[in-house]
């Protein structure tokens, strides 16, 4: 039965938007491109073999300006979507229903059709005939698998070219004979000048955001 949300008791009001806002930290993390850009951010992190450069919190901020800038559209379209029933009505379960479809297609195109189906068999007997049948708890953890699956992919693809720099400077060093020279001090800076002399923040950021469909 929908209850509108005018006619709940005020504390039970005050609890549910509380409930609401405790999830939004979950849904940003985990729901959005945000995901992405921190695991392949953290990755690079890792290739370049910097211990503390760039600090984490501003990878961790490059990646939430990058997903408000990806997630834009989609969150103004559930603004559109939500606000029509909560302003007729009232009705804060209605609300959130029309408000998570726009979450939900973003999700859909990014999630590989045998990590969906494999959740849909488990919590259904049969398969829906369209995607608006889907639930947004259904199509999230398939999300975030396909979302774990290709940002490693990416992070792999980002690791090759700095794992070849460190082998050819390993195996220059083990021909002069300077065994107690750590292979990783000597390419850090090699690494550091060709990943400027590509522009390498630029086309590693601009892939991603043109990485999502």
């Amino acid at each position: 039965m929908d209850v509108a949300i005018k006619d709940l008791n005020p504390i039970i009001q005050l609890l549910m938007v509380m409930t609401l806002f405790s999830l939004l930290p979950f849904v940003f993390c985990c729901m959005t491109s945000f995901l992405r850009f921190t695991i392949v951010f953290s990755m690079l992190k890792t290739a370049m073999g910097t211990q503390s450069v760039p600090p984490a919190m501003v990878l961790i901020g490059l990646a939430l300006i990058m997903t408000l800038y990806t997630m834009s559209p989609v969150f103004q379209s559930m603004y559109e979507a939500g606000r029509v029933p909560y302003e007729t009505n009232g009705d804060i379960v209605l609300t959130l229903q029309k408000g998570s479809e726009p979450l939900k297609e973003f999700m859909l195109k990014q999630t590989r059709q045998e990590d969906l189906a494999f959740f849909i068999e488990k919590t259904r007997k049969s398969v829906p005939e369209t995607p608006e049948e889907l639930t947004l708890w259904e199509v999230a953890p398939a999300y975030i698998i396909s979302e774990l699956k290709t940002s490693f992919e990416i992070g792999f693809i980002i690791f090759i070219p700095f794992i070849v720099l460190d082998l050819v400077v390993a195996n220059i060093l083990l021909a002069l004979g300077m065994f107690m020279l750590s292979p990783t001090i000597v390419s850090l800076p090699f690494k550091l000048l060709i990943f400027i002399a590509v522009d390498g923040w630029s086309l590693i950021v601009k892939g991603l955001v043109e990485s999502f469909n």
